[in-house]
């Protein structure tokens, strides 16, 4: 195994009454990367960041941080956190008594630098859990995740049924106060608009499998969106557009492999927004398995 190599999968499987999770699914997750995962309901994501978290037994070759999730949990768990879209706390203990149990059970726990982070947060110490909201339990779970010097941080819709303030807070502050480079991040997420700016890398799924990946860079020069002139339509057409899709009620055209300054002269050129991306992939593999 690599020395920068954090999450190694092979021919990864996983069924659940006779349906494959997960298919033949291969991934390798480096030292600083911020890789998303993104797929439909069902593609597969949460069960495969599962199997990291050695949380279901899958077939195939998984290796995170050279263990064994299934053989090697309990080491694993002190280099790895996670947080995942049910963040469950106990809800008669205070915050500060969350912080002290934390600190008795994780060696790698910083207890004063979760302090100073809930310290710019509506949080009181001294609050229950269950009159916390949704969005501040979050809140005091990534307090907690950052103050965690991990080497591995999964997240599994992290943010799901928050509002877009705490959406908002939570990828700012994960980048600002946790991110150093060196740390590894691994995200499924259904708001993929909303990390986009904050990936290194991106998987698309479908059915437990892999549709696409590669790092947001490569992907920015292999695939460009035209927004044509009126009068340039029929000529962007010709270029054989890989899709077509209507925004504001002009056709915006998606490219795979055709130079920028080819299409610069029929009119706006630029990177396809992730989203949109995928949308695309999806629609050719989908026309792909129905031929």
């Amino acid at each position: 195994m690599e020395q920068n190599t954090v999450i190694k999968a092979r021919n990864i499987e996983k069924k659940y009454a006779g349906n494959s999770a997960l298919a033949s699914f291969n991934l390798d997750v480096h030292s600083g990367q911020i890789m998303g995962l993104i797929g439909p309901n069902g593609a597969g994501k949460s069960t495969f960041l599962q199997a990291v978290l050695g949380l279901v037994d899958t077939t195939g070759e998984l290796e995170v941080l050279g263990l064994s999730p299934n053989k090697n949990r309990h080491e694993l768990l002190k280099r790895v956190c996670s947080i995942t879209d049910v963040a469950i706390m106990p809800r008669w203990m205070k915050v500060g008594q969350v912080l002290k149990y934390v600190e008795g059970v994780h060696p790698r726990f910083d207890l004063s630098k979760a302090r100073k982070i809930l310290s710019n947060t509506n949080i009181k110490r001294n609050s229950k859990v269950r009159t916390l909201s949704r969005g501040m339990i979050v809140q005091l779970h990534l307090a907690i995740i950052m103050a965690i010097d991990a080497e591995l941080l999964v997240l599994d819709e992290p943010t799901l049924g928050l509002d877009l303030s705490y959406r908002k807070e939570f990828y700012s502050q994960l980048i600002e106060d946790y991110y150093d480079g060196n740390k590894t991040i691994i995200i499924s997420t259904h708001q993929v608009e909303e990390i986009e700016g904050v990936l290194s890398d991106v998987v698309f799924m479908d059915q437990g499998k892999e549709v696409m990946s590669g790092s947001i860079d490569e992907l920015n020069q292999k695939f460009l969106e035209l927004r044509p002139k009126a009068e340039n339509i029929e000529k962007a057409k010709a270029l054989n557009p890989l899709y077509i899709r209507t925004e504001l009620g002009r056709p915006v055209y998606l490219y795979e492999n055709v130079e920028a300054d080819r299409l610069g002269d029929f009119g706006e050129v630029h990177p396809p927004a992730i989203a949109d991306l995928f949308l695309a992939v999806m629609k050719k593999n989908k026309e792909g398995e129905d031929k």
